[in-house]
């Protein structure tokens, strides 16, 4: 039933849209809303506002819905083969979710003729046309800013962004730590630093650098037309809320991995019997970890749609192979010890070129990187 009203709504929605924007008494505008604690909101959000002062209408289009209802939701969303869509509502509607989240919403007017507004509004009409409406979701790639992006610049190809809107050498997860960290979210980053793979280490250039909200914003702010003019106005605050620091108190996992990693590297020159019996636990910790973290990279390279997992060099340090080496850590086999002393070889050569591979590893897996080095030396000697 659910599924039927979202049909007809939908259907509603488009036909009025298509119908009720006369391009010379419309206002079209660019809202940026800033990010919230969650994490599926800490990068913020994009939309377009069209405002027809004859007719009355005001609505906002938003290339961020998805169907919670859509059959294997969750697996679609692993994998990266989640359909996203167009949809469209009444501005007052889509302001009240930023209200009650306390999310600041900012506007910036395009500063566009009558024949290019057309453009625009005619850009947006095909894509709520039946299959239009739908594309698969890529975080970094094609996400709802860069739907915004594309409509505004290949509608209006006479404007440009001037100056580069980030400081040269710039990489993807760059933009992405300014968030992360300014949200204080540490654990977040280290995932995705696990995650994510090379390609967002990437130097960015003008357009790639407004894959996110608040970039884009900013290249707007910059963007001129072919005449020099200014394509929007300076961004104004249009809802200007102000969300409760919840940023405080969260666990660094620098700390919590070197305390780890000097527990594991203490117990390994131990003489003691206990410290063995200790080691047996760290060890299994340290293979299952590494080994289920390497399955999941695989996982993310070669079973998902997700652009950004691929060409991942974690894999060289978190090996699918360890989950099954967990089960012949005791058992003195050649093979067993060959094996150890190949992971040491691999995670070696990460420690050594820790900095001059062509992907950023999170500062936090050093010590645990460090420490598993040194215990596959031990294990390799103890078999």
């Amino acid at each position: 039933m659910k599924q039927l009203i979202f049909f007809f709504t939908a259907i509603f929605f488009t036909v009025l849209v298509s119908a009720q924007f006369n391009p010379c008494t419309t206002r079209i505008s660019l809202l940026t809303c800033a990010p919230a604690d969650e994490l599926y909101a800490t990068f913020g959000h994009t939309a377009i506002r069209l405002t027809d002062s004859t007719s009355q209408n005001d609505f906002v289009f938003n290339y961020g819905t998805f169907n919670f209802e859509e059959p294997d939701f969750y697996t679609k969303f692993m994998r990266g083969k989640l359909n996203y869509y167009l949809s469209v509502a009444p501005y007052n509607d889509f302001v009240v979710e930023y209200i009650e989240d306390k999310r600041t919403i900012y506007e910036q007017e395009l500063q566009l003729n009558c024949d290019q507004k057309q453009l625009i509004i005619a850009a947006l009409q095909k894509n709520m046309q039946g299959g239009n409406r739908y594309y698969k979701y890529d975080f970094l790639f094609d996400n709802c800013t860069t739907r915004v992006r594309d409509i505004i610049f290949k509608s209006i190809p006479a404007a440009h962004v001037p100056n580069p809107i980030t400081p040269e050498g710039t990489t993807c997860r760059d933009m992405l730590y300014v968030y992360l960290d300014r949200g204080g979210k540490p654990w977040s980053k280290l995932g995705i630093d696990i995650v994510l793979g090379s390609k967002i280490d990437k130097k960015v250039d003008i357009r790639q650098s407004m894959f996110l909200p608040e970039y884009l914003m900013k290249g707007l702010d910059s963007a001129v037309l072919s005449n020099n003019t200014h394509l929007a106005e300076y961004h104004r605050i249009l809802l200007n809320e102000t969300a409760p620091d919840t940023s405080l108190g969260k666990n660094d996992p620098l700390f919590i991995a070197i305390a780890i990693a000097l527990l594991m590297i203490i117990f390994s020159f131990l003489p003691y019997k206990w410290a063995g019996s200790a080691l047996k636990i760290t060890d299994s910790f340290l293979l299952y970890t590494t080994g289920l973290l390497g399955i999941l990279i695989v996982f993310m390279w070669f079973g998902t749609d997700h652009a950004a997992c691929a060409n991942n060099y974690n894999l060289i340090w978190a090996l699918p192979t360890n989950f099954i080496a967990a089960f012949m850590i005791w058992k003195k086999r050649t093979i067993t010890r060959q094996y150890f002393l190949c992971a040491a070889i691999l995670t070696g050569l990460v420690l050594v070129f820790w900095f001059i591979l062509p992907q950023h590893f999170n500062i936090a897996l050093l010590p645990l990187v460090a420490a598993g080095f040194i215990r596959y030396i031990k294990l390799y000697q103890a078999l």
